[in-house]
């Protein structure tokens, strides 16, 4: 089977001589299709680094980086990839409607593009274009679909923009910290409508967070990351039943799923503070 992302023995560098900076170091990952995977560590780990090089925004010094078997550039020209960054990057002048169908007017060769790389999923071909309509109204913005980005909160905004990318049904979604800037409330409200649009379409999620909590909740696997350098030191696969609602915090093996993660965290500091 194809994986739908990994890396093998991945190197990035920044700078030269004894300034160099090693933001990854041997990193080895591998994500099957449809899974979602979260990415958590402290600053300087090398996680958003990491979804960079998956992106195809950056390439890596040593390794390889694949995408459905094909490189990270491919996979972009192929409309393979979305990104959701932490800022909603609407377009200003367009209506909520406008901003998240027009990737499919840029784009309507893409999957021309998937057929001849061969890297086009059973998903996609079993799926015509997806119902913008219904996936805004799943995500709750049925109500805001004429207004411009500055007429809507936050979270709003930020909907939208997870709408924009499940919406060219990527095969592998990257994002990075969507929900740090959003409040307690807003950012568990979006995370249940992150997890309904994900269970509807299966795409591959790669995460990237600093929260354990939604680490935990949203995720099949935790990808724990340590810094000096940047690299992996622990996969904690979640068994928790899905869906995975509000109740989820009761559970007493949620909480266990935290400590082990924290614990991971902790020793992850500590063997680089005594490097």
């Amino acid at each position: 089977m194809t994986q739908a992302v990994e890396l093998a023995s991945v190197r990035k560098v920044y700078g030269f001589g004894p300034s160099a900076m090693v933001a990854l170091n041997d990193v080895e990952l591998t994500i099957e299709p449809g899974r979602f995977v979260s990415l958590i560590g402290p600053s300087g780990c090398g996680k958003s680094t990491l979804l960079r090089l998956v992106a195809g925004l950056e390439s890596a010094d040593a390794g390889t980086v694949s995408v459905h078997g094909v490189t990270p550039e491919e996979a972009c020209a192929a409309k393979l990839i979305g990104l959701v960054p932490q800022s909603p990057a609407l377009l200003p002048w367009l209506s909520v409607l406008k901003n998240v169908t027009l990737p499919h007017k840029i784009n309507r060769g893409a999957a021309g593009r998937r057929e001849r790389i061969g890297a086009l999923s059973a998903r996609d071909e079993s799926r015509g274009a997806p119902d913008m309509l219904a996936l805004l109204d799943k995500a709750g913005l049925s109500e805001a679909v004429d207004k411009l980005p500055s007429q809507l909160s936050g979270g709003m905004q930020q909907r939208a923009a997870i709408v924009r990318a499940f919406g060219l049904q990527p095969d592998v979604l990257l994002m990075d910290e969507p929900f740090s800037a959003l409040d307690e409330f807003t950012r568990e409200s979006l995370q249940d409508q992150l997890l309904d649009l994900w269970d509807e379409l299966k795409t591959t999620v790669l995460f990237v967070t600093h929260s354990v909590s939604e680490a935990v909740r949203l995720s099949d696997s935790v990808v724990v990351m340590a810094p000096r350098p940047g690299r992996i030191v622990d996969w904690i696969d979640i068994d928790l039943p899905r869906p995975r609602n509000q109740r989820l915090f009761e559970d007493a093996r949620f909480h266990e799923y935290e400590d082990r993660i924290r614990d991971a965290l902790h020793s992850a500091w500590r063997s680089a503070d005594a490097a």
